[in-house]
């Protein structure tokens, strides 16, 4: 057993199994058997995780990532790619997207909430539109990203007209670092983190996060991480958003 994992042992019958600081790779199936003597029964549950998915592409377009780049592209953002079942939830939820992306199980699907010409056509019914399996090596697509609540931690602004170097670096004089996309999305969806402001993060994306629609903020009607790309590192327009772990 890991660090983070332990038979709780309460009593002399008690197989409880405990995880502390749960993460992403937590999630799944477990199975429990317990042997008395000749007897022995057995229990399987599954640890779904809340969280929220996001589409990622990389700073030089959409469509570059094969599999491989796909899922190390999410892990560097404090996430994985997401499963079926979680992009499928997210869409019930209003994620609406014409890119195709990877998901955890090699297959490349994409979201559609309103059915319109460049996402497949009007006469396509909503829902999660499926490319299937694809070529793990060769085919490029955009990402599908799962993260989760980031218990003891926080994402908060710095305000200021600063290039990526220097919005790096406020984040470091406070004892902090610059956040990660999913780690943005997180406080979001988790902490109601919302600012009108753009901030850099840790990749070099320029993004805002918005719980109350308004029209000065975007004009859009929806919820969502806003995003203004990958904007020149030398621009100094935007504050930082920064992350502190526990």
């Amino acid at each position: 057993l890991s660090p983070r994992v332990r038979l709780r042992h309460s009593h002399r019958y008690d197989a409880s199994l405990t995880i502390s600081d749960v993460a992403l790779e937590d999630e799944g199936r477990y199975r429990c058997q317990l042997v008395n003597g000749l007897e022995d029964e057995s229990i399987s549950l599954t640890l779904h995780l809340e969280g929220v998915v996001f589409p990622y592409q990389p700073s030089n377009g959409r469509y570059k990532f094969n599999y491989h780049e796909a899922k190390r592209a999410c892990e560097q953002q404090d996430s994985r790619l997401a499963t079926y079942q979680q992009l499928y939830k997210a869409w019930t939820e209003g994620l609406d997207w014409c890119n195709a992306g990877w998901i955890l199980d090699g297959t490349v699907h994409y979201p559609i909430i309103n059915s319109r010409e460049p996402c497949g056509g009007r006469l396509l019914l909503p829902g999660v539109r499926t490319y299937g399996a694809r070529d793990k090596q060769k085919d490029r697509f955009d990402a599908f990203c799962f993260t989760s609540a980031l218990q003891g931690s926080q994402v908060y602004f710095i305000r200021g007209h600063l290039n990526f170097k220097e919005a790096a670096q406020a984040c470091r004089n406070q004892g902090a670092a610059l956040a990660k996309v999913g780690q943005l999305y997180s406080a979001w969806k988790f902490s109601q983190l919302d600012r009108c402001d753009g901030g850099w993060l840790a990749d070099g994306s320029v993004r805002y996060p918005i719980t109350t629609p308004r029209q000065r903020c975007g004009g859009l009607p929806e919820p969502g991480v806003r995003s203004f790309g990958f904007p020149s590192k030398e621009m100094r327009t935007y504050g930082s958003y920064c992350f502190v772990g526990k």
